[in-house]
This record gives structure tokens, C-alpha cells and sequence, in this order.
């Protein structure tokens, strides 16, 4: 079976630069590695050939001979220098690597642990009501986290000791494990990650600087806010390890559904249940808004399902840009029990108006026979 190309086989470009091969090549070594694809020959074959086409484009000279003459140019003679056939991809795969793990290359250098750190972010998830994300509020919220430690003041040690470089992993808080031609770093086990041994822990916080305990937190909700509405408490979050700054409170807000209210945006919507009379003749209602009531006037002849606006009397916009509006639906109520003498008039209107009992039905079958047509 004829050899794939070079560059094909690590899928660059033939002008590629030398940092972009080598960057391919780590990437499909990592990928197709035995050790991640156990009992997979064809991971292992794969990884024999990119490693082959990897020690020849890596080199200058053989780059050039292979751009001229192709797979010929590794022919014995050709080879003859470095004694002929390649190199166990195995060994490609420790140079590229040495010095640092796969993980240092892909995910980022080395910090010091001994160094004061930052606390971690914490997130609190808070229910309120309608009214409160309309109009504002101010809240406590009661959080179990970690603070720092009154004792040591964040240090980890008793008054007068000292901190000494941990000998295991040279203050670097992690050591590197052989797992054969792979060096993966770990946690140091003597120190536990912070670099450093402690002569005198302190006895509340064990060392760490900080311990747990319940925490209240003072929060003011601005108007405007709704579900899915994050707000920042700096500095609230959990306390820094051995003296570091504390992170921050993230809390993210949840809106309970309202028993009269619905909420667009910065508008309200409700509906306003009037009697037949009302709607018929004429009213003034009163609805309530969040914070007071106001008074709407129903025209004569309202049908069910008209609208009115109330202009202002939504949700104040949560950058600045004024109140929404509330919208009221009107619906119109149909007595469930009628006393004979109301039944009468009722009677008596429809007569005045030409009206019997089945005229709707009539508007109806009228309506029907147009589709039929």
C-alpha cells in the first residue's frame, strides 16, 4: 500500500511553518496515543505514521529532500547518516514533550501555590416576588461559605512561626509521576499543593487560612430586574487561601409567577371582569397596579376582549429608559343564576331589539353556509 503524504498524514499545508507541524503533530499524538485507545491497532498504526512524517518534516534537511523527491528521498542512501529507517515514534513523542507534561503544554504554565490566592466565586440562586423585581427591594441573604480565619488572619500560622519550602516538590506544589515515557503532574502529598510546610498550623483553620461558617450578605434589588437577572456582590464570595483576596457572590434572581399579573418585558398585562350592564352602558373601574389603584373608563358598547392601556403603570426599565404600560383585557361576566324577574327583562330587551333566544345560533348556521358555498 502506497505511503500517504507527509503533510497530509499531520493535515498541513506544504508551506506550513515549522511551529505549525510541530503543533499538529502534538495535537494527532495526544489523540492517537496506545494509551488512550488500548487494544485500537488502528489508533496504533496511525500514530507510527504520524510520528514517521513527523521526523521528517521536523528536520530541515530531510524537509527539503522529501518537498524534492518525495518518500525516494528516504531511500537507504538517503538515510545512510542517521542509519537508515526511522526512529521509534515512541521516542518522537518523549522529545516533544520533554520538559513539561501534556498537560502543562495544552492547559497553561506553572503558579506558585505559596502565594496568596483568590477566593472562589460563589453563586446563590434567590426567588422574589413580582412587586419586589418591579419596584425594588433590599434583601439579606444567609450564606454558608468559607471566611477567613480571625485567628491567624488568613496566615495558617500561629503568631511567630514560620513557612518553610516544601523539599518534596520544591515549593512548586506538584510532582511529576512517571507513567512510563509519561510524566504527569500530580499534587504534592507532603504539602498538599501549597508549596510550603507550616511549623505551627493554627489550630482553628488547620493551616488553610480560612474556615466555614454562615455568612449574611445585605443585597439591594433595583427596580427592573427579572428571572435570569444576575447581580454581583464584590468580595462576597468565598474567602482567598493563605491571606488572598476573596472572590464574589453572584446572585441569580428567580420572578414567582403573579396571581393578576403577567409581565412582557417593561409591560403588564391583567385582565378586569365587568358585568353585561357595564360594558353595555358604560363604567368607570378601578384596577390596581403594583402600587396603587387607578381608575379606566369602559365605553358604552365594550365588547369582550377590548383592551386599554394605562400608559406609565408597567415595570420601570431596568437601564434607565422609563416604565412600561399595563395593558387591561376586559371580560365580560354572564350571570350563572337569574331570578324570574331578570329573566323577564332579559326577555323583554331581546323583544325591544327584535332578539329571540336562538338569534346567535342563527349567526352562526348564517355564517357556516358562506363556507359551504
Amino acid at each position: 500500500m502506497a505511503k500517504r503524504d507527509y503533510y497530509e498524514v499531520l493535515g498541513v499545508e506544504r508551506t506550513a511553518s515549522d511551529e505549525a507541524i510541530k503543533k499538529a503533530y502534538r495535537k494527532l499524538a495526544v489523540k492517537f496515543h496506545p494509551d488512550k485507545n488500548p487494544g485500537d491497532k488502528s489508533a496504533e498504526e496511525k500514530f507510527k505514521e504520524i510520528g514517521e512524517a513527523y521526523e521528517a518534516l521536523s528536520d530541515p534537511q530531510q524537509r527539503a529532500a522529501y518537498d524534492q523527491y518525495g518518500h525516494a528521498a528516504f531511500g537507504s542512501r538517503a538515510r545512510a547518516g542517521r542509519g537508515g529507517g526511522f526512529h521509534d515514534p515512541f521516542e518522537i513523542f518523549r522529545e516533544v514533550f520533554s520538559g513539561s507534561s501534556i498537560f502543562e503544554e495544552f492547559f497553561g504554565g506553572r503558579h506558585d501555590p505559596s502565594q496568596p490566592q483568590r477566593g472562589d466565586d460563589l453563586r446563590y440562586d434567590l426567588e422574589i416576588a413580582l412587586e419586589e423585581a418591579a419596584l425594588g427591594c433590599d434583601k439579606k441573604i444567609s450564606v454558608t461559605k468559607s471566611v477567613r480565619c480571625e485567628t491567624c488572619e488568613g496566615s495558617g500560622m500561629e503568631q511567630g512561626s514560620k513557612a518553610r519550602t516544601c523539599q518534596t516538590c520544591g515549593g512548586h506544589g506538584v510532582v511529576l509521576m512517571s507513567r512510563g515515557f509519561i510524566s504527569l503532574r500530580q499534587t504534592c502529598p507532603h504539602c498538599k499543593g501549597s508549596g510550603q510546610i507550616l511549623e505551627k498550623p493554627c489550630k482553628k483553620c488547620h493551616g488553610d487560612g480560612r474556615h466555614e461558617d454562615h455568612s449574611e450578605t445585605k443585597l439591594r434589588i433595583p427596580p427592573g430586574v427579572d428571572t435570569g437577572s444576575r447581580l454581583r456582590s464584590s468580595g462576597n464570595g468565598e474567602a482567598g487561601f493563605r491571606g488572598g483576596p476573596a472572590g464574589d457572590l453572584y446572585v441569580v434572581l428567580h420572578v414567582k409567577p403573579h396571581e393578576f399579573f403577567q409581565r412582557e418585558g417593561d409591560d403588564l398585562l391583567c385582565e378586569a371582569p365587568i358585568s353585561f350592564v357595564q360594558a353595555a352602558l358604560g363604567a368607570d373601574i378601578e384596577v390596581p397596579t403594583l402600587d396603587q389603584k387607578v381608575m379606566i373608563k369602559i365605553p358604552a358598547g365594550t365588547q369582550p376582549g377590548a383592551a386599554f392601556r394605562v400608559k406609565g403603570k408597567g415595570v420601570k426599565n431596568l437601564q434607565g429608559y422609563g416604565h412600561g404600560d399595563l395593558h387591561v383585557r376586559i371580560q365580560v361576566e354572564v350571570p350563572l343564576r337569574l331570578s324570574p324577574e331578570q329573566k323577564a327583562k332579559l326577555r323583554e330587551f331581546a323583544a325591544l331589539n327584535n332578539e329571540d333566544a336562538n338569534s346567535a345560533d342563527k349567526g352562526i348556521f348564517e355564517k357556516a353556509k358562506k363556507l359551504f358555498r
